[in-house]
């Protein structure tokens, strides 16, 4: 991994971050790895996760804007309620009612969703806006036009163009817009500008009182939930669909994935109160069938108007499969197949749009030789469906695991899920406050696997290191492999100091 004057560029990592002592932990990562990245890739990564602007005045401004949004509060400091968001849409003239909008929720796979969503809306011309989170790379990611990021000049324009209405609703609230308040402004202030046709919306936490949830959304979509933020969701799955289900509105289509039958019949319920119409998993639409194809899967889909025969899908695993009939349902209910209109979606504009689909950190190979897997699992429940994706995509004969997760999660339930797929696992910790102490984290390491399969390695470049000798053991043909996951950050720093391909 070394350049050819000898430094590596893995240790310059750690010196940038060193570097970025004022800043937002999470923003020294950004900065850290797009420049190392650079470093070794010589050029920028792909327009889905862009590096940092070349220019350097453009830079310095976007430096300027990511520390003013990290004096305020972070993603896991919140106060439930969407006073200070409504406030600032109404300074602003109300932008999230100038365009119809998908709005998603879940515990996982929002974001390959919302990302297929885009897709499929986009292949029948339609301008898009979409907005995720958290980012994988750069901030700028959470911000898309048209199926790619803002730039770095519109980010910053669209911040400064709201950033007094911002200064008015903080003097008169009890407590500052936060982060994600901000950038959600952000957003729907950038689709209204564009403008967009339609905005694909994802929440941040919940959905009552997410910080999105001032969209009307003419399609709500419920991705499957599981057990997540219990601290501030419910125990759950029913306490959990409650909150969730705020983001049905009066009218509107659901789109509901396979759910926990308390979960179901909760948000069914929310349905009913409000007149939404229901299409379901299993009943109204759901994958009829699939098969492992070279580089994803084919994919026969029955939608609200019919069978999809023969779409590639160039994602792994079951879940995806289920993600892409959730996403067809959802832009179907969104034409009125099923309701207006009886026909199907054209067959080859669906096919067209699934086989660009991409989500970055699901999954995702970024090495060969040995292989180097990426995915942001950082729950049970998603580390469950990755075990199961990785044996019926990849032929490991050794896999070891990379794990640097957030303090916050169940890591216990999170490595008992990978266990029987890691023959070793090495433990870290990425750059953040969030961040498992990499100590800690391998005591619960070691209940799980047993002393002699954990290493420990507290820097990430460190760890990658180690774990890409001890898929190496076997020899070079021996398909030994990587799977680096735990955190959306975990993931994010590693894609940046291993680049693509």
């Amino acid at each position: 991994m070394s350049d050819p004057n000898g430094t590596d560029p893995l240790d310059s990592f750690d010196e940038i971050i060193a570097e970025e002592t004022d800043r937002d932990p999470d923003l020294a990562v950004i900065e850290a790895g797009s420049r190392t990245l650079r470093t070794q890739s010589g050029g920028p990564p792909q327009s889905d996760v862009p590096a940092r602007p070349e220019d350097p005045e453009v830079d310095k401004a976007l430096r300027e804007v990511e520390a003013e949004l990290a004096t305020r509060w972070g993603e896991t400091k919140l106060e439930p309620s969407v006073s200070r968001i409504s406030a600032l849409m109404d300074f602003l003239g109300e932008p999230q009612r100038s365009y119809p909008s998908i709005h998603i929720t879940g515990t996982n796979g929002k974001t390959s969703t919302a990302r297929m969503i885009e897709a499929l809306l986009g292949a029948f011309e339609l301008r898009t806006g979409r907005y995720t989170s958290p980012h994988v790379q750069s901030i700028t990611e959470r911000i898309s036009l048209d199926g790619a990021p803002i730039t770095a000049e519109r980010f910053i324009e669209t911040y400064n163009d709201i950033k007094p209405y911002v200064e008015m609703v903080d003097s008169r609230q009890e407590y500052r817009l936060s982060f994600f308040e901000v950038l959600t402004g952000m957003a729907y202030a950038a689709f209204a500008d564009a403008p967009v046709d339609v905005a694909v919306v994802e929440v941040g936490m919940g959905g009552s009182w997410d910080a999105t949830n001032v969209i009307d959304g003419d399609v709500a979509v419920i991705t499957p939930i599981d057990l997540d933020h219990t601290d501030r969701l419910g125990e759950t799955p029913a306490e959990i669909a409650g909150e969730k289900g705020g983001i049905i509105k009066q009218d509107a289509t659901v789109i509901l994935a396979q759910q926990p039958v308390d979960a179901a019949q909760v948000l069914l319920k929310k349905a009913v109160e409000v007149d939404a119409t229901v299409v379901r998993e299993g009943l109204e639409f759901g994958v009829v069938a699939r098969q492992v194809a070279v580089g994803g899967q084919l994919l026969t889909l029955r939608g609200l108007g019919g069978e999809y025969t023969e779409v590639y899908l160039p994602l792994h695993g079951a879940h995806q499969a289920h993600n892409a009939a959730v996403a067809l349902a959802a832009v179907e209910a969104f034409f009125g197949v099923g309701a207006q209109r009886a026909e199907p979606l054209d067959i080859d504009t669906v096919r067209k749009a699934f086989a660009a689909v991409s989500s970055p950190g699901r999954l995702e190979v970024v090495r060969r030789s040995p292989t180097i897997v990426l995915d942001a699992a950082h729950n049970p429940a998603g580390a469950r469906v990755t075990a199961d994706a990785v044996r019926e995509a990849f032929d490991f004969s050794r896999l070891i695991g990379v794990v640097g997760a957030s303090g916050d999660k169940n890591v216990r339930g999170l490595l008992e899920a990978f266990e029987p797929i890691f023959a070793e696992i090495v433990v870290t910790q990425n750059s953040t406050q969030r961040a498992m102490d990499a100590d800690e984290l391998a005591a619960i390491a070691v209940e799980v696997f047993g002393e002699e399969r954990v290493q420990v390695e507290p820097r990430l470049p460190d760890a990658l290191e180690a774990a890409i000798t001890l898929a190496e053991e076997e020899g070079e043909f021996a398909g030994g492999g990587v799977l680096v996951t735990g955190s959306v950050i975990t993931v994010g720093e590693a894609r940046l100091l291993l680049g693509k391909g």
